[in-house]
């Protein structure tokens, strides 16, 4: 296995997730492993690195993205009064497959 579990894995569908929004090029889904009560993960379905590794080109992917996590994020908010939305980076960065983390709740571990 490589170091992107999110093309390894969820998008080539050897892991099923429970969808919770999808449009032609982003994908949003329950963590496989949550860190949280309500953890949700937001993709690219095209593979980009990072954050700090899209290009000019990649704006319209980037919008689309960020509007999917605003989306979530508005929807756990409504439900639950708040949550957190973050992405990592460098060494704390897991996967290195751009994704953003919307989340609500105290850590499980």
């Amino acid at each position: 296995m490589t170091e992107d579990f999110y093309c390894d894995e969820v998008l080539s569908g050897k892991t099923s997730v429970e969808k919770v929004f999808e449009t032609q090029n982003v994908l949003a889904y329950h963590h496989t492993r949550p860190f949280y009560p309500v953890h949700i993960v937001v993709i690219p379905k095209r593979h980009i690195p990072s954050l700090i590794t899209l290009e000019d080109a990649d704006t319209d992917i980037l919008l689309e993205l960020l509007n999917v996590v605003k989306r979530v994020a508005i929807q756990v908010t409504n439900e639950h009064g708040a949550c957190r939305v973050l992405t990592n980076l460098g060494k704390y960065q897991d996967s290195k497959h751009l994704h953003w983390h919307v989340a609500f709740g105290e850590p499980f571990r």
